[in-house]
Formats: C-alpha cells, structure tokens, sequence
C-alpha cells in the first residue's frame, strides 16, 4: 500500500492471506481392475489418420513407460485401442480379396477348361485391383475397410468384360477364322456391349459422388474403388485380352463338345442352356406367351419386392470389444456415494474377471469356478459427482455384446439409479450418437416440460421395454430435485454499498470452491492462482448466508443482507435446442430392432397418442438423432435411385439407338430388387442383418450391374439382325445360344468373388455383409430371369422396330440417290 506523507510500506500477500501450494479438490476416481488409477484419454483431430495417431501414441506412451513412470514405480497400460478392430477388419477384408480372386480363377477354369485362356482373364484381377489402390491413392482416398470391401466386391466383377472378349474370341476361333481376325472381329463385336456394360456400372454412382450426407463419405468409398476397378478392367479387357489372346489361342481350338469333360456338372449345364434355347423358340413362335411370361415375372418380382421391404435401419453398429456405460444415482449424492456405486458394480462383476484381470487387484478366483464366467478382460470405472460411467473389455474380441446384461444389472441395483450399458457405435463420435433416436420435448416452462418429459419417458418404457435390449436414457433427469441453494442478488442494496453482482459471485465462490484468479508461472509450470477463504466450522446450507463481503470502505457484511438467499430444489441441469428449455429421451433400440420400428413404435404409441390427448401450452415433441438422418438418408437413397435408373436408360439409348430397347433391360432391375431382398432375408436366417443404409447401396450398384446381361443379350439379338441380316426370331435364338456362356460365366465369377464377404465371419463384416448379400441376391435371380424376360420381349418388339427403322434408311437412301 502507498501512505502519503508517511513513507512507503509494502503489504505481501502472505501478510494477509496464507500461501499454500496445494492440490485441487478431486472431482473423479477411477479404477481399472479393481486398482486406483488415472485415465489419458486421447482424440485424434478431424481428418487425422487414426492408425498413424495410434502408431506415434504408443511410441510416446512406450517411452514414458521406460521412463518417467517407471521411476516412480507406476504402471501405465492402453485400455483400449481403436485400431485392434481397424486391423482385424482390414486383414478378413484382405483375406477375402484373395479367396475371391482364388474362386473367380476357379469358376473360369471350370467353364474354360484350359489354364491358358484362364490366366489371360485372370490378369484382369491383379492389374484391376493393383491399379485401384494407385488410383485411389492419386484421388487422395484412403484405404480403410469400406474402400477395401468395395475393391473385394470388384474383384468377381472386373473380370466381366475380359469374359465376353475372350469368349467372343474363342467363339470365332472355333468357327474358323484366325487368330488376329479372331482378335480384332471378337473384340470390335462386344465393344460397345462392354463399354455400356461397364459404363452402367461405373454411373450409376454419380448420384453417389455428390451425396453432401453423413454417410455419404462411406459411399463414395465404395463407389470409387467399385468405379477404378472396372475402368481399369475394361481397358484391360480391349488392350491386354485381345493381344495374349493372340498368343494364346494359337493353336488347335478345340470344337464344342470335345473338350474335357466333368461329371455331373457338363450334364447340369448343357440341361440349363438346352432349356433356355428351347424356351427362345418358345417365346418367339407364341407373342402371346412371351407377354404372359413378361408381366407374371415382372409383376411378381414387383409384388415381392413392395412387400417384403424390411424396415430401414442408418449404419451398423459396428463390434468393436467395448461396452460403456452410464450409473445415473438420485440427484445430489456427491463423489463418495457415486464411487461407492460404483464399486459396487465392480464387486457384481468381479466374479466375471479373466485370471489375468483379477491377479492386477490381487485376487484369484474361489476354486471351481466356472471357466465359462470368466469372460471379461479389463473392467474399469470412473466416478464423478452425481455420475459415473463403467466400461469393459471381452475375452473374445467378437463377442463384446454379452457383456451388456452382465454389466447393467449391478448397475442398476442400487435403489433409485438409472444404469444404461451398449457397445458404442463405430460410426459414433462421441459416446451412445452412432444409433439413438432422440425424443426432444420443448417448451417455455421448466416444470411443464419435465412433467411432459416424465409421460414421454414411461410411454416409451412402455413402447420399448428395456428388458428386450433398448435403452432409454433422460437427458438431463427428469426431476426437479437436485438441492440447489439460490443467491439472488438485491441491487439496490449492492448499489448503496459500492458493489456489483459480480463481487458478491467470486465472495461467494471464494469461500466455497474457490474462485481462479489467474494462471501462474512456478518452477516452468503453469497453474491456477486461487482465491480460497478459510474453511467454514458449519457446513450446513444455511451458512451462506453469513458468508462475509468486504465493501470498498472496508466494511464487512454478510451475504444476506446483500441477497435473498433461498434453499431449494432445480434441475441437474438446463438444455436448450434452438434457444428453447428442452428435455431429450436417447433410446437406443435393441441389435435387433430396425431403427425405422423404433420409429415407428414411438410415433404411434408414444408421440401421437400425447398430441391427441393434448400437449400443454407451447410444448413440442419430435424425433431427433439418428431419426432425423434416416429420414435424410433414405429421401436422398431413393432420388439417387431414380436418377441411376435414369442415367443407365440414356447410356442405353445411345448404344442401342433406340428408346424403346434401354426399357426392355430395365426389366432386370425390379427383378434384381426382388433378389437383393430375398438375398437379404436369406442372410438374417443366420445373422441379424437389418436394412441399413449401407446395405442399401448395394441396390445402387445392382442398378449399374444387372443390365450388363440384358445389353449382353439385346445388342448381340441387333448386331445378329443389322450386320449378319438373320429374321428376328433367328437372331434372338442364336444371341440366346451364343450369350448364355458368357452371362453365366460373368455372373458366376461375380458371385463367387463376391461369396467371401457374405460368408466369413470376423471384425468389419457386419459393416459390408448385408450389401454383400443384396449385390449376391440381385445377381443370381436377375441371371436366371433375364434369360426368361428379354427374349420374350424382344420377340414382341424387335421385329416391328426393326423394319421400321429400315424403312426410315431406305427412305432416307431414297432422298439422296438423286441429289447424289
């Protein structure tokens, strides 16, 4: 201080307040394995590639690990890490590249019956998948487990166009012609069949591409590996197989029929294909019988897919071997009590430990316990005030989810608190937002919502019993009984005395918590400066009111002559959406349970029934979360769906040059929605797979590959007709005849390579199954029905078209030759 007239005096803050270097007030406790522990938790930035975040955390924790904490006699262990699952569902992926090139090379060898022509196909698959990683890499994609799945679907397809050009090739040979004639006239045939074909395929995801949606980054994945690989496997197919097929076939071509046979299969075959160039005949001699034929198939498929449309779900899940949970007890229990519940929940659990995880806490097990129990690999948990979450490991990295009922009964033991437990979602950034539908009541008034919010909460318990696996968890409680001491300032009275509000808060805060000052610098360190007063003898609420306030004259008054001072009750806390008071219901529904039922259950049975009975003055419900996305979603989906159909009729139309024939393809696609679902129902006999949106991508990418067969079959029927002269009935018979090889090797080939994504289990597969059945499904019905839809139909059509369009040239020619 400064006295004037008397000299210079200096008061040090010690001289008025002790000076103490001190620890904060603990606010949490953990223990991991039933020892005290400290968590780091570490989150990545936005954008940053996780495997290497991983790669440089462990080598950091690695050198404190030999470092500083192993000097002061601690231990330090990764409880969990995210990239076990990544590197366990790149490596099935990988696998299942491999075992899916392997049975592609397999169905070409049984069709072709020579090595040779075989690895002249076979080349298209390492060059299409090596070229795919170049590419992606050079468009600044990553390879992650979706692209990977996306290059693993391509591998049985990018093989296609190689079959039609070598067996178009071979053909020709066999016919007679040399081996370059047989190379140019083979391959100048199906070029524009394989470009369509490809170019269908590739297009349909343009709509994709420009997807400005939430998964709309895993689709592009996909649709950009699926998109380079068959680019690259059709400049394969018009570069590379017609120049080794010049080699190759340079010998004897051995005539159909004189070639090795296989028993039962050769018997199989020739049975399938003499039936379908028996049913050509068929429909060609009867126009009345193709039309039948036509509309009962199509109009079946139709009726099928329109009725068996499973509910919508938005992303899987995921089964990363974690499960968190949340221990909500009655409001105001304080840290002590929180952590006492929560060791509770420890102890109800600890009979489960592994060997390992009990041996940390000093323990064993009591002899004869039952080594099936002995499932849970780390458990650990952190409590907080009025909170607490747990969390565990599985033994078995792919059997995490049954550790949720284990959990969540101690946890809701204690009387009055609320415990949710689920594995968190691989798409979820923060905690429990990968698959929850939120319920939000708003409204002006505190208490009216919260009794709202209360009828919402029991419906729904109602609705979707937590017994079955659904969860429902209030945000924030749904009670206004958090005890709350209330100081509201007089102003007229702070005013007389020369304060603000702002004073009365931080001697308020000083004597409780105390209040931060400023940041400090000690020994390079930098920590809180705070403003403590001394500890108060009465601890009761009411002592707040006695708390003292220094004036600027340097008087001392007590906080209620400054305030009102109540003791009360209030809300563990205040959410706004949209800057309205708002109380949210999260449920996550049950593994089983489409997100669309969910939905649907809420809406019937919780929301609609409140608005009918009437909502109080200014409150509103709706559904929020993942049901807002769904929505999105699935509107987007549909749109991208008409505008793939649109796209693949006008890359028709050119080819074709016609208006009329794309539609007659188009015939495959309810077909292969038709297949895509029972694909699907076929899957959930042994695995719970709903209809998300993941899985509905693949009835984009039938869109742009079930037509390849049809254009197969209707541009040869034209090309037989336009350049070789045949009748129309003869042109469909012999395209039938000369086509049906190639689609079936084609669409095999897919199948097979497609079969190890479906089948194996492991880490990722649940992300990519469900597509992977859809595409399969599709594929196998739409190759049988094609050949039992577009040649009835061009029976019908392409005559008269054809005569048509050749009277328009000989009219056309007629108009020229004189002016010639």
């Amino acid at each position: 201080s400064n006295a004037q007239g008397a000299g210079l005096g200096r008061v040090t803050v010690g001289d008025v307040a002790t000076v103490t270097l001190d620890y904060k007030e603990a606010r949490a406790r953990m223990s991991s394995n039933g020892v005290p522990a400290l968590a780091l938790n570490l989150t990545r930035e936005q954008g940053a590639n996780v495997i290497e975040t991983m790669k440089l955390a462990q080598e950091t924790m690695a050198g404190l690990r030999d470092g500083p904490i192993k000097e002061k006699g601690l231990k330090v262990r990764q409880v969990y890490n995210e990239t076990d699952y990544i590197n366990s569902s790149i490596a099935l992926v990988m696998q299942n590249i491999y075992f899916g090139g392997v049975l592609a090379i397999v169905i070409l060898l049984v069709f072709l019956r020579s090595w040779r022509p075989t690895i002249v196909v076979g080349f298209a698959i390492p060059v299409s998948v090596v070229g795919s990683f170049v590419a992606m890499a050079l468009l600044g994609r990553s390879i992650n487990v979706i692209s990977l799945a996306g290059i693993a679907f391509a591998v049985g397809m990018v093989v296609d166009a190689a079959i039609v050009v070598l067996e178009n090739i071979y053909r020709l040979r066999q016919g007679g012609m040399s081996r370059t004639e047989a190379a140019y006239h083979g391959t100048a045939q199906v070029w524009p069949a394989v470009l369509v074909s490809a170019l269908t395929t590739v297009m349909v995801f343009i709509p994709i591409l420009i997807m400005d949606l939430e998964v709309g980054q895993l689709f592009r994945d996909i649709a950009v590996a699926i998109s380079v690989s068959v680019l690259l496997s059709l400049l394969v197919s018009v570069t590379l197989i017609p120049a080794l097929s010049n080699r190759v076939l340079a010998g004897r071509i051995p005539a159909r029929g004189t070639r090795t046979r296989l028993f039962l299969i050769d018997g199989t075959a020739h049975r399938f294909s003499s039936f379908w160039r028996y049913f050509a005949r068929l429909v060609v001699r009867s126009k009345v019988l193709a039309l039948l034929v036509v509309a009962a198939i199509t109009a079946a498929a139709s009726v099928f897919a329109a009725t068996f449309l499973p509910k919508l779900d938005y992303l899987p899940i995921g089964n990363r071997n974690f499960i968190i949970g949340f221990v909500l007890p009655p409001a105001g229990y304080n840290l002590d009590t929180t952590e006492t519940i929560a060791r509770g929940v420890e102890e109800k659990t600890r009979k489960h430990w592994s060997d390992e995880a009990l041996a940390e806490s000093g323990r064993t097990h009591p002899p004869g316990t039952d080594e099936a129990q002995k499932v849970i690999d780390r458990f650990f948990f952190v409590a907080l005030r009025g909170r607490a979450f747990i969390a565990a490991r599985h033994v078995d990295d792919q059997k995490a989810a049954e550790l949720i009922p284990i959990m969540q009964t101690p946890a809701r033991d204690e009387p009055g608190t609320l415990g949710f437990v689920f594995q968190p979602s691989l798409f979820g950034r923060s905690i429990g937002t990968g698959r929850s539908i939120g319920i939000d009541i708003s409204g002006p008034d505190l208490e009216t919502i919260f009794a709202t919010g209360r009828q919402v909460f029991f419906r729904t318990m109602g609705a979707l019993s937590p017994r079955e696996g659904n969860r429902i968890r209030p945000r924030p409680a749904l009670t206004l009984g958090e005890p709350e001491v209330r100081v509201l300032p007089d102003r007229v009275k702070l005013a007389d005395n020369g304060l603000s509000a702002r004073d009365l808060g931080q001697a308020v805060d000083a004597f409780n918590d105390g209040v931060r000052i400023a940041e400090i610098n000690v020994d390079g360190k930098r920590i809180d400066l705070t403003l403590k007063g001394p500890d108060q003898s009465d601890e009761s609420t009411q002592s707040i009111g006695v708390l003292p306030v220094v004036t600027a004259d340097g008087r001392i008054l007590p906080v209620r002559s400054l305030s009102d001072v109540s003791v009360t009750t209030g809300p563990t806390q205040i959410r706004r959406i949209d800057r309205v008071r708002t109380v949210t219901m999260s449920v996550s529904p049950a593994r089983d349970m489409p997100l669309q039922a969910a939905m649907d259950k809420i809406r019937d049975e919780v929301i609609e029934p409140l608005r009918k009975s009437g909502l109080p003055d200014g409150v509103r419900i709706r559904m929020s979360g993942s049901a807002d996305k769904l929505t999105t979603t699935w509107n987007e989906i549909v749109l991208d769906l008409a505008l793939a159909v649109i796209i693949v009729y006008l890359v028709m139309a050119v080819l074709f040059e016609s208006f009329v024939y794309p539609l007659i393809v188009l015939l495959s696609v309810p077909i292969a929605a038709a297949g895509g679902l029972a694909g699907l129902a076929v899957l959930n006999l042994y695995v719970t797979q709903p209809l998300d949106m993941l899985t509905m991508l693949g009835f984009v990418i039938l869109v742009g590959i079930v037509v390849n067969n049809a254009i197969l079959l209707v541009h040869q029927t034209l090309h037989h007709i336009r350049h070789e002269g045949m009748t129309a009935g003869a042109a469909i018979e012999a395209a039938t005849d000369n086509r049906i090889r190639p689609i079936f090797m084609s669409t095999l080939t897919s199948i097979f390579g497609m079969l190890p994504l479906v089948v194996f289990p492991g880490a990722g597969s649940e992300l990519y199954r469900g597509l992977g059945s859809v595409v399969l499904g599709g594929l196998s019905l739409s190759a049988v029905l094609t050949m039992a839809v577009v040649p009835p139909m061009m029976s019908i059509t392409v005559g008269v078209l054809e005569r048509r369009a050749g009277k328009k040239a000989d009219a056309l020619r007629g108009d020229v030759a004189p002016a010639e």
